[in-house]
């Protein structure tokens, strides 16, 4: 029950105000009568209904450092444009390529690239494209054109395109170490035995 109080009118008698009060009581609606049901904030104990997760629902498991599995892959570079064999190559260096990618854990496997010397670049890129290099000093900005740098230096071409598709984080930082490039068609890393990678 639920009272509320109503002024009704005023009567005026001999100068002096008589106010006259009625006291209405009304059955009040379900809402307010029983609050344990509908569980507003003024209820003393509210009786909330259990959430019990299926089990037929599967949880989305992690991966950490400790249930990785890396694989070792060789890859030549013989004729193969730059920017698409560098976007495998740094999905392969994510761990992307696996079931169980985590995006906050090193996931991936490590890669050789051999024959560094022999990749190509698609159109104009070759004569257009400049890599710069600054040093922190005024006057301190060097350009080298695509095909000065693939001739001084192959390796570094490769590098700095998977490198540029990494995180930018000390996660992508790690990744980045598992990458091996060489321009020579030999690598020290026959002891791992490596797997072929061919896109």
């Amino acid at each position: 029950m639920s009272k509320f109080l109503l002024k009704i009118s005023v009567l005026q008698r001999c100068d002096t105000k008589i106010v006259l009060y009625f006291l209405v009581c009304f059955d009040a609606s379900p809402y307010l009568r029983s609050p344990k049901n509908y569980g507003f904030r003024d209820s003393g104990s509210l009786h909330k209904k259990q959430k019990t997760m299926s089990k037929l629902h599967f949880t989305t498991k992690h991966a950490n450092a400790a249930t990785v599995q890396r694989d070792w892959y060789v890859v030549d570079g013989t004729n193969q444009t730059v920017g698409r064999m560098s976007a495998r190559i740094a999905a392969v260096l994510r761990g992307k390529n696996k079931a169980y990618f985590t995006p906050h854990v090193d996931c991936g496997d490590f890669v050789i690239i051999t024959n560094a010397d022999k990749v190509v670049f698609t159109g104009k890129k070759a004569e257009a494209k400049m890599y710069q290099n600054f040093s922190g000093y005024p006057g301190g900005l060097r350009e080298e054109a695509a095909q000065d740098l693939l001739r001084r230096r192959p390796e570094v071409v490769l590098e700095r395109a998977i490198k540029g598709m990494l995180p930018k984080n000390r996660l992508g930082r790690q990744m980045y170490k598992k990458l091996f490039v060489y321009a020579d068609p030999k690598h020290p890393h026959t002891a791992q035995q490596p797997k072929e990678l061919k896109f």
